[in-house]
């Protein structure tokens, strides 16, 4: 059977089939209607892309490069719809829709009680033909049609309780960072045109080398490299997408959607696009060492900074999301250093945990009537014994413990970073590790707080309180605190239904196992083949690939490892801190006041955004309203316009008269006037 296209466009079709039979249809074939039809789509979509990935693998087919439709022509220039299916793609691929599937089923038990049920699976299911359409195409026309699409749907997503004033602010804000990013990447696609001439992906890479001396000449004295201008131009497109500093302000507001989609965007979608997208680039990018230095030092920022404020964070996803700005950080970084299949082999490990991590702090919103301030648990996890457990790995995964998935993709990129000799990579370096020991900071306090310790919430029976809040639907409990008091349940927490914990258990799994399988492959056995190019002198995984005998030795000798021993004393600290002393973090925080309100007011990135470009945006607009708009445009031009042609008008009026034979008179006169004229330049 092979690799056909019907394969293919059946993989990216399916779910859009299932988003507007859900979308259209929400309300005829309902809401066991609107599941089923996304989850079968997705779930075709999975089957379907786990084929094409085992027939890559096995080598039984070739890899598939064909336009299928041709959208325009313009001259020599053409757009298409088409698809370039590598093993980089097929691993996207399955992740996507892997996860999305997980996501749907998951669903069904979350959003059990909304109203906007069939709304959120058409979304998530148009998110993931989004996501497909992007890491499938073989084009920069297409991939940008793609990028666009999960920006507009993550916007969707964000603000899916429109009612809510702060998810509305939050979608708005995604949506207008994503707007800065994707602004430099539309430059960066119509640098390649300019530069190379296609659009088309295949023809750009083979012929990247000419852009190996080119400059574009940005004023009459300065000159810039063509390729470093077009991988920064790309690159911030890619900081947009995957919240890198300083566009990442929001990634933890997007919070404010439904869980679920926290753990779609956060974990396989959205902010996994610009780190594809780079890789997928790596034969542009490898020709300027300047931006590659520029991609390392803002994730390595990334990775660090954004890692401390997770530390201060009370809301359990916001852990989680600040957590994900810090790892996209490693990918970032991991790219910088020219270990490309570092980067994607860390995304893919991180997708499973990531994702695993939000399912999991959706379940114990759940179970707390969707209380998420982790000062008000406690003690849950004789209630919730699967959430715990699966956490757990989901949480080893993260810090990078030996034998985890999250170890082998996260120690590569440390020892890459370390090996590399490009500029900035000792500040990398640096980041990287310090992060090893912040990652575990806040992952092991989470744990801690949500289900270990005293129980810090109580239960009254209804009869204590007439106005339970188990009765608040989703249009009472959106401002996620309720009209409830903190930390007062009406009945026990308890174990979430099976829908929502076997995504949980099937995430966990490959949580665990998929480092130790794809680690040789992937990263030293040339898995990706002609996906990701790496120049001899950059190849800093080459480097590591002489030091590696096998995924066990690997994990054995991480014990040894620095990322080890800074894991164990935050375990150590935060163990002793949590269980033993929990009086003791409130004195640390007073001890260390002024660093705490840095981190908390999040370095003043927002506030400053705020003042600057979103105050001073309205400020400029009124005073070219009133200076500009007011006074020349209404004032002169449209004001002033009108009142002259009613003056104009109005002479012209007095000499209608309504007789024919005045205007007859006025034509022959006027005739007589233009023959004469005719006649005086003729003379």
């Amino acid at each position: 059977m092979g690799m056909s296209t019907s394969i293919l466009l059946t993989i990216a079709l399916a779910p859009l089939v299932g988003c507007l039979l859900a979308g259209f249809l929400g309300r005829f074939i309902g809401r066991a209607g609107a599941h089923t039809a996304t989850i079968l789509g997705v779930g075709v979509a999975c089957a379907l892309s786990i084929y094409v990935l085992y027939q890559l693998c096995t080598g039984a087919v070739p890899v598939y490069n064909q336009n299928i439709y041709t959208w325009f022509e313009i001259g020599k220039f053409s757009a298409s719809v088409g698809f370039l299916v590598d093993k980089l793609t097929a691993m996207m691929m399955v992740v996507v829709t892997f996860v999305s599937l997980l996501v749907h089923i998951y669903t069904i038990g979350y959003m059990a009680e909304d109203d906007g049920y069939q709304r959120f699976f058409s979304y998530i299911s148009l998110f993931t033909f989004s996501m497909l359409m992007l890491v499938m195409s073989n084009n920069f026309m297409q991939l940008f049609f793609g990028w666009e699409a999960v920006g507009l749907v993550s916007y969707l997503l964000i603000g899916f309780w429109y009612k809510r004033p702060t998810a509305i602010f939050a979608n708005l804000k995604a949506f207008l960072v994503n707007r800065v990013g994707d602004f430099g990447f539309l430059l960066g696609i119509a640098a390649i045109l300019y530069f190379l001439g296609t659009l088309d992906y295949a023809t750009a890479f083979s012929n990247s080398d000419s852009l190996i001396g080119r400059t574009l000449q940005i004023t009459a004295n300065t000159h810039w490299d063509a390729a470093t201008v077009i991988s920064i131009l790309l690159f911030i497109g890619a900081m947009g997408k995957s919240a890198q500093v300083p566009l990442h302000v929001w990634l933890p507001d997007s919070m404010e959607g439904p869980t679920p989609i926290s753990a779609l965007i956060h974990a396989a979608t959205m902010v996994t696009a610009g780190i594809f997208m780079v890789a997928r680039m790596s034969p542009i990018f490898e020709l300027s060492e300047s931006a590659l230095s520029f991609v390392m030092i803002i994730g390595a920022t990334g990775a660090l900074f954004t890692g401390l404020i997770g530390i201060v964070q009370n809301d359990i996803k916001r852990v989680v999301a600040y957590s994900t700005l810090s790892q996209l950080g490693y990918m970032t970084v991991a790219l910088g250093v020219s270990a490309y299949a570092g980067a994607v082999f860390h995304l893919m490990t991180h997708a499973f945990f990531k994702a695993l991590l939000f399912l999991g702090a959706g379940s114990v919103i759940i179970a707390m009537h969707h209380e998420q301030d982790m000062r008000y648990m406690g003690g849950l996890r004789k209630y919730m014994p699967v959430t715990w457990i699966t956490m757990w790995i989901g949480s080893l995964a993260l810090c990078g413990v030996p034998f985890f998935a999250g170890f082998y993709s996260k120690d590569a990129i440390i020892e890459a970073v370390g090996e590399s000799h490009r500029w900035g990579a000792n500040y990398a370096y640096f980041c990287v590790l310090a992060g090893a020991f912040v990652t575990a900071l806040y992952t092991f306090r989470q744990m801690y707080l949500t289900f270990h310790g005293k129980e810090r919430f109580t239960v009254v029976s209804d009869h204590g309180h007439g106005h339970g809040h188990h009765d608040d639907h989703h249009d009472d409990h959106h401002d996620d605190h309720g009209h409830h008091e903190s930390g007062v349940l009406h009945h026990a927490p308890k174990e979430s239904p099976w829908v929502v914990t076997l995504p949980l258990v099937l995430l966990a799994i490959p949580s665990v196992i998929i480092g130790f399988l794809a680690i040789e492959p992937m990263l030293f056995g040339g898995w990706f083949g002609s996906a990701i190019t790496v120049h001899e002198s950059n190849n800093v995984l080459g480097e590591l690939a002489h030091e590696f005998h096998g995924a066990v030795a690997m994990a054995l000798h991480g014990f040894t490892q620095w990322p080890f021993f800074l894991v164990l004393a935050a375990f150590a600290i935060q163990t002793y801190i949590y269980l033993f002393n929990p009086a003791l973090a409130d004195r640390i925080k007073s001890a260390l006041k002024p660093l705490w309100t840095i981190l908390d007011r999040k370095y003043w990135v927002d506030d400053v955004y705020f003042a600057v470009f979103a105050k001073g945006g309205v400020k400029l607009g009124r005073a070219f309203w009133k200076g500009g708009d007011a006074a020349v445009i209404d004032g002169a031009m449209v004001n002033g316009s009108a009142s002259l042609v009613k003056r104009i008008a109005s002479m012209f009026r007095a000499l209608q008269s309504g007789y024919l034979y005045h205007y007859a008179f006025a034509m022959i006169l006027g005739l007589i006037l233009l023959l004469g004229g005719y006649w005086l330049v003729g003379q």
